[in-house]
């Protein structure tokens, strides 16, 4: 098979060529693998391959699925693979073997998808960026001195080069959505719980399993598989996310809620996403929720940092000794201690305060199916800004707040959030257009994404070709 060619396939189009005959999944897992060695290096967004047992199954009898054969990537970040190595993006992990899969990668296989590797993250999924002491940083395809972004930056910096079509990713305050406008890719995160995982998530089950992908019908087909939903070719997702959307009433808003800066190429892809959207027959006003930007600060800061703590307790309880602290890295013990301090009255009535919000937001989405904001404050970081320690959990928390503003509230209130990439910059960065649904509207928004893909379709947009392949 011929790099153009792998390239321009999505994961649905390489799983019909294998089902016809027409390539086997051995080519396609050995023209995956070429990639990988070839770019992977420079891109720095693979923590562990596993390319030989790739081959394997892939030779094997694979089932009879809707995505058979296809290569795919899990990302390094829980999501346990039996005797794979899984490091959280940490030092203090570099040697843990998981003993069991976990359920979505069970699912994942009984699809038929091939896992080539686990990708990079930043320690316990933290940052908005991708750049572990373990691994150092990964570098965004479309421009090298620049965050792919966090914390499924290594998936969605894969999926951007061509790796693979589709990855698994994860979100707990926009780790789907984050590298996916950064790299300029299709994410969403779907409706709280909706998605199965055995992973500990003890920020109030903020965290969302699924995936970033190049085409919202491969998103679709994927959630299909992660929710354990009707197969593709019968329905669910898939088949929900290729009919036309009935009229929707969006608001769209380019203001931070926190009153900071909101670079002037991200307003202009909100402006831009709600003429085309009115073009497509609906009702589109300016319009913001209520929201009490003091939520996001202490309340959602004490449930992050308690997080922390707490997975670095259950590791210490694992090994039977404290971590030093050289193990872990700054930012990371600063919320660690922050967390420790944190007492139960105080972090029950931060659980308090992040119900109101969703109480706050409530009122909105009964008068809209939609909300448009960028995805981020700004284009795509430069590597060295955003894992820099502020000297405190706080100031560290208020800064990335400053770049994404608007991803934790889908998180917080357990609606569905989607970045779209339906804009770049005029030095040719990615940014993605935000948009948020009601709670378990997940259908609407992928019908939605489908219909803005075919009115402004984004797949023919490739990354600059790196220089191990000039």
């Amino acid at each position: 098979m011929t790099t153009d060619a792998y390239d321009a396939l999505d994961a649905l189009a390489q799983a019909e060529l294998v089902r016809s005959g027409a390539v086997s999944a051995l080519e396609l897992v050995d023209a995956a693998i070429a990639r990988i060695e070839r770019d992977g290096p420079e891109l720095n967004c693979i923590a562990t391959p596993l390319f030989e047992a790739a081959r394997r199954r892939a030779v094997g009898p694979l089932p009879d699925a809707p995505l058979a054969g296809v290569p795919f990537l899990i990302k390094d970040l829980g999501m346990a693979q039996a005797g794979v190595r899984q490091t959280d993006g940490s030092r203090a992990l570099r040697e843990h073997v998981a003993e069991r899969d976990d359920a979505l990668v069970v699912r994942y296989e009984r699809a038929g998808l091939i896992v080539l590797a686990r990708t990079t993250v930043p320690e316990f999924g933290n940052q908005s960026t991708t750049e572990p002491q373990l691994f150092g940083p990964c570098r965004n395809p479309w421009d090298r001195s620049r965050s792919a972004g966090g914390s499924s930056g290594g998936s969605a910096a894969a999926v951007a080069a061509r790796f693979v079509p589709a990855a698994h990713a994860s979100d707990g305050g926009g780790s789907i959505r984050i590298p996916a406008s950064c790299c300029g890719l299709f994410g969403l995160k779907p409706t709280r719980a909706l998605t199965s995982t055995e992973q500990d998530d003890s920020v109030l089950g903020f965290v969302s399993e699924h995936a970033v992908a190049r085409s919202v019908r491969d998103s679709a087909a994927l959630l299909d598989v992660a929710t354990g939903g009707a197969p593709a070719e019968v329905g669910g997702y898939l088949a929900e996310s290729l009919a036309e959307p009935p009229r929707l009433r969006i608001g769209w808003s380019d203001a931070s809620p926190f009153g900071g800066p909101v670079d002037a190429e991200c307003r202009a892809a909100v402006a831009a996403t709600a003429r085309l959207l009115e073009e497509l027959g609906h009702e589109v006003v300016e319009a913001t929720p209520r929201l009490d930007p003091e939520i996001f600060l202490e309340p959602m800061l004490t449930l992050w940092a308690v997080g922390n703590a707490s997975a670095v307790a259950r590791l210490e309880r694992r090994r039977g000794a404290e971590l030093p602290r050289e193990a872990l890295e700054q930012t990371t013990w600063e919320l660690v201690e922050h967390g420790r301090g944190i007492s139960a009255v105080q972090l029950s009535l931060a659980t308090d305060e992040v119900l109101r919000l969703r109480r706050e937001v409530a009122p909105f989405f009964a008068g809209h199916d939609a909300w448009i904001t960028p995805t981020l404050a700004r284009p795509p970081e430069r590597l060295g800004v955003l894992n820099a320690s502020h000297g405190s959990a706080r100031a560290w928390w208020v800064a990335d707040l400053d770049y994404t503003p608007w991803t934790l509230i889908a998180n917080a209130t357990g609606t569905p959030a989607m970045s779209v990439p339906l804009h770049w910059t005029a030095d040719g960065l990615p940014v993605g257009v935000h948009v948020i649904g009601r709670c378990g509207a997940d259908a609407t928004l992928l019908r939605l994404a489908h219909q803005l893909e075919r009115a402004r379709p984004w797949a023919q947009r490739r990354p600059p070709m790196p220089a191990s392949a000039r």
